[in-house]
């Protein structure tokens, strides 16, 4: 496939973990890197203006709904996602097989595709492999996931066996039709393959080792994990798949976005992230802090003079209490979600930034054993 090569650069390893410089059209994204997650092209709360103050190179949007509203031709006529949405830096997009799965009313999956009932209206949908790329295309996504089959964490394995199967089915029909759309000139966007296998590690090395025999990729995204299984089992499918996993390529674990994830994640060697928990953590009063995570509701911050997290500069932590921080929430004033929700976020983002500097300083296992040990403690009397 044409323009793959080059677009990923290994700056810096300490271990298994990685430092990287992913380059798009729309701009260089170091990594490792966590991506606000703008599911409907916004990311609750926030302006694009807010999510450049705090740093984001690059955003996730959701196939699934956009497709179903605004709809295609809504955003082709305006130009694509970017335009629509005033976001010039790059955008990932997910192929919408999760939402289907998780959201709609299934009525059928075969190899074909999956028709399904929109849980909007009702109305009845198509999304093959091939509409799953189209619908990426218009959007203009910067990076574009191949439409899978994402079992449960504890799918028995028949179920994962058969989702696997259909999964690298597809991957083959996608990767025909990106190519289809590049000939056209028709400009997509990289298409990473996603691996599966739930948590069967036999199934997870088949599933990798048979997207790597199709060719090429631009990078890789590791599905089918934080979706019901235990966190020592995601670990345990990141062990296994790191070691024969393509190395110049971005590795992504999707829907993995709580600190201690990340961190232990990394030093698995992925180099991308996204999930909703910052922000939804936030819109329910929880902030991510270096000493844990704290419920702002509570009535001993009422008179509590600090910021949520002395070490963070985010507009949040530079301008307001906590004390103010709990007004907000108990007085359910919006303002409160949209602080937190940009603390959470620059928190994450931050935490990329700074497990990136510890492994290009050859310093990441110490780095990431004293920020756990702190986390975790404070995690246990914070929360309440």
């Amino acid at each position: 496939m044409s323009g793959v090569t080059g677009r990923f650069r290994i700056e810096g390893t300490d271990g298994r973990a990685r430092a990287g410089l992913l380059s798009l059209e729309r701009g260089d994204v170091p990594t490792p890197c966590f991506m606000p997650v703008g599911t409907q092209g916004t990311v609750k709360s926030l302006t694009p203006e807010d999510l450049q103050s705090i740093g984001s190179r690059i955003i996730l949007a959701n196939t699934y709904h956009l497709y179903l509203r605004p709809g295609t031709e809504v955003l082709a006529g305006a130009g694509g996602l970017h335009r629509f949405m005033h976001w010039d830096r790059p955008i990932l997009t997910d192929s919408g097989g999760f939402q289907v799965f998780s959201l709609a009313r299934i009525n059928r999956v075969e190899d074909e595709g999956v028709t399904f009932q929109s849980h909007i209206d009702g109305s009845r949908h198509l999304l093959t492999p091939e509409r799953a790329v189209e619908i990426q295309a218009v959007l203009g996504s910067d990076i574009m996931m191949a439409l899978d089959e994402c079992p449960a964490g504890q799918a028995d394995r028949p179920t994962a066996r058969e989702a696997l199967e259909r999964t690298v089915l597809w991957l083959e029909r996608c990767r025909t039709r990106h190519a289809e759309l590049e000939a056209e000139e028709r400009a997509p966007g990289l298409l990473f393959p996603i691996v599966q296998g739930a948590s069967y590690a036999d199934l997870r090395l088949e599933s990798l080792a048979r997207t790597v025999e199709l060719g090429e990729w631009a990078g890789l995204g590791i599905g089918g994990l934080s979706v019901g299984e235990a966190k020592d089992v995601t670990l345990e499918m990141l062990d296994v798949l790191e070691p024969e996993a393509p190395r110049e390529v971005p590795r992504y674990l999707m829907g993995v976005g709580y600190p201690e994830d990340i961190v232990e994640a990394v030093r698995r060697g992925v180099d991308m992230f996204d999930c909703v928990a910052p922000t939804r953590n936030g819109r329910n009063g929880t902030a991510f802090t270096r000493d844990g995570r704290l419920n702002v509701k509570r009535s001993d911050l009422a008179r509590d003079p600090r910021p949520l997290d002395p070490e963070c500069r985010c507009e949040c932590c530079r301008n307001y209490t906590r004390a103010y921080l709990r007004h907000l929430f108990v007085a359910d004033e919006l303002l409160g979600l949209r602080l937190l929700s940009l603390h959470n976020l620059a928190f994450l983002i931050d935490l990329a930034s700074d497990a990136r500097d510890a492994v290009l300083a050859s310093g990441f296992e110490a780095w990431a054993d004293a920020w756990l040990e702190r986390y975790r403690a404070g995690t246990v009397t914070l929360t309440g």
